[in-house]
């Protein structure tokens, strides 16, 4: 693509919701519901019974959430940020919960979206940041990878004929 259109989007990041990210956008809000509703419950009903475990559920339901809103939103060189620190902090979370839980199955004293590396979840706990992360690192642009092409104004662009 050339003109001048695609020179001014020569160095922009892709949208983190199109294509692939629009899945990626639908399976982390699934996620970020059925956490949340999880979350809810045992916060309101049972806190008293493993406050640790229910208060980790809660966490993990909002770096979802906000992991959810960042990647539809990730055009923008400022939610694409908040998407990284998100998925970031997912995936140290579930590596650290699930490797507690793992090491001591009643750490928590009751199991939480990341026990057990997101067990209860089919593991999409524990697949779905690295995913996130190989999306955020795939849709950063061609100036992230070093490729900022040839420049048109210096009259050097290369034509195929």
């Amino acid at each position: 693509m050339s003109g001048p259109a695609s020179s001014a989007r020569r160095g922009a990041a892709r949208s983190t919701a199109t294509g692939f990210g629009r899945v990626l956008v639908t399976v982390y809000g699934i996620l970020a519901f059925a956490a949340l509703g999880r979350s809810s419950y045992e916060l309101v009903a049972k806190f008293g019974e493993a406050p640790v475990a229910y208060a980790l559920s809660a966490l993990a339901a909002v770096v979802y959430v906000v992991a959810t809103v960042a990647l539809a939103l990730g055009a923008s060189p400022g939610w694409r940020r908040v998407a990284w620190v998100a998925v970031g902090v997912e995936a140290v979370g579930v590596l650290t919960v699930g490797t507690a839980s793992l090491v001591s199955r009643d750490v928590f004293g009751e199991s939480t979206v990341w026990s057990l590396f997101g067990q209860g979840y089919g593991y999409v706990p524990l697949v779905l940041p690295f995913v996130g992360l190989w999306w955020l690192w795939h849709t950063r642009g061609p100036a992230a990878h070093g490729d900022r092409g040839p420049d048109p104004s210096d009259g050097s662009e290369e034509t195929t004929a």
